[in-house]
């Protein structure tokens, strides 16, 4: 893990669209509280509407675990979205540019990472997915 979620921590079930756009805002919020530049924001906000949708889509709905995090100094805001899903069989192929499972562009994983500074994705078939990123003010 990147550093402990802060006193900021919240969390947003992600059961439908609605959840997803929740989880969109939070997200906007805690990247201007903690400083971070209109760019980092909008790259951070990006990412978790792609991760809090392949919950919703791939993984029947989770949740968002969200808060701002302090290491060496820098301040940044740290998610995690989990599920209890079918899980990811092949993770190294799901972070393919161009893979997918569904009928998207496969840019959700692979793009979403590298939106971000720390990206850690944990999944197996059949055991759901856990994926946690961080951004970090410059």
């Amino acid at each position: 893990m990147t550093g402990s979620v802060g006193e900021t921590e919240q969390t947003v079930p992600i059961m439908s669209n609605d959840d997803v756009v929740r989880a969109r805002q939070l997200v906007r919020t805690l990247a201007q509280q903690a400083g971070l530049s209109l760019v980092d924001q909008t790259k951070l906000v990006t990412a978790a509407s792609e991760l809090a949708r392949n919950t919703l889509v791939y993984g029947g709905g989770g949740a968002m675990h969200c808060g701002t995090v302090r290491r060496d100094g820098r301040k940044g805001v740290h998610a995690v979205f989990e599920d209890s899903g079918p899980g990811i069989p092949d993770i190294h192929l799901a972070l393919t540019d161009g893979w997918t499972s569904g009928g998207g562009l496969g840019l959700g994983l692979s793009g979403a990472r590298r939106l971000v500074d720390d990206f850690a994705l944990e999944s197996a078939a059949g055991a759901g997915t856990k994926v946690s990123v961080t951004k970090w003010r410059r």
